[in-house]
């Protein structure tokens, strides 16, 4: 049991910092433009923030919209409970929370994969950037195959997978409007109070991502609250002091994003009844991660190369 919830912990802890580097760069960018005062107000009450309220509430959040027949208490009570009619009732619907959240998990790599900029870890990759009719392609074909299987298995499960969907649109056009209004508010005559408000609502979405990919890991709360909580509480620390060192590690992005799209397959799958043994998920997140660092030391090893014989 110890060992269980060590591996799973220490997987949820490196998959919170790795999708939350891109966030930890904007903050880093952003707190520069900052005064002493207002960079220590974000550190310290923007990881009770980040940690209690955002990474502490969303999972039940996400619990009860897959099981809307719980009340909120009964919500909390199975997470910290063994209370027999509730679990099972929760358990009947953890296919339905598979779904929707490996729905939204592949869809967020694939968006990656087609449309973001990114630095070109694979051929493929380049080759793929910009395609955008096939994005929605894959998108609309992704659908239909889950609405032919949810026939087949659960009807309910195709109405999972739209919310999905739909979570996904709504996360990415919040991400988009962040992403503009964070380079106005890099201006340093900008509002400092607006400037933290921007930056925890940025927070939040980027948090979304962790938490839904952490159902891929255990369906225990605890387990998940601890171990997204420890990996932003890192993303903060990373924000200070490591974060120059980290953003040179180039590929480490594509490593978080191939980690998300696993993750999606992964839930998707076992909505359908596959099971898998519970080191698996951290297993294929630590493997892609260090294989991107690998790729990360190479380029940079080569980089400086080159910039010596110059």
């Amino acid at each position: 049991m110890f060992l269980h919830a060590l591996v799973v912990i220490f997987g949820l802890c490196l998959f919170e910092i790795i999708t939350s580097v891109d966030n930890a760069i904007i903050n880093a960018n952003i707190l520069k433009t900052l005064g002493d005062k207002y960079r220590r107000f974000f550190l310290f009450w923007g990881i009770l923030f980040a940690v209690f309220v955002v990474r502490g509430l969303l999972p039940f959040a996400i619990i009860w919209l897959a099981a809307p027949g719980l009340s909120l208490s009964e919500v909390f009570t199975v997470a910290f409970s063994n209370n027999g009619e509730v679990t099972t009732y929760l358990s009947s619907s953890r296919p339905l929370l598979l779904m929707g959240g490996g729905i939204y998990l592949f869809f967020v790599f694939l968006a990656w994969l087609f449309l973001e900029n990114k630095n070109f870890a694979f051929k493929i990759e380049k080759f793929l950037k910009g395609k955008v009719k096939t994005f929605y392609l894959l998108l609309v074909a992704s659908i239909v195959l889950i609405a032919f299987l949810s026939y087949q298995h659960n009807i309910n499960m195709l109405i999972a997978a739209i919310i999905g969907l739909v979570v996904f649109i709504g996360v990415s056009a919040l991400k988009k409007h962040a992403e503009r209004t964070g380079r106005k508010l890099l201006n340093p005559a900008a509002s400092a109070w607006s400037k933290i408000i921007y930056l925890e609502v940025l927070d939040a979405s980027f948090s979304v991502d962790g938490v839904i990919g952490a159902f891929a890991f255990t369906m225990s709360v605890p387990f998940i609250i601890i171990g997204n909580g420890l990996g932003a509480v890192a993303v903060r620390q990373l924000t200070v002091k490591g974060i120059n060192v980290i953003s040179k590690f180039i590929y480490l992005k594509n490593g978080a994003m191939y980690s998300i799209g696993i993750l999606g397959l992964i839930m998707t799958s076992e909505s359908f009844g596959v099971e898998y043994p519970f080191w698996l998920t951290p297993l294929a997140t630590v493997v892609l991660l260090s294989l991107f660092y690998g790729y990360s030391v190479k380029a940079r090893r080569l980089k400086l190369n080159e910039e010596k014989k110059l």
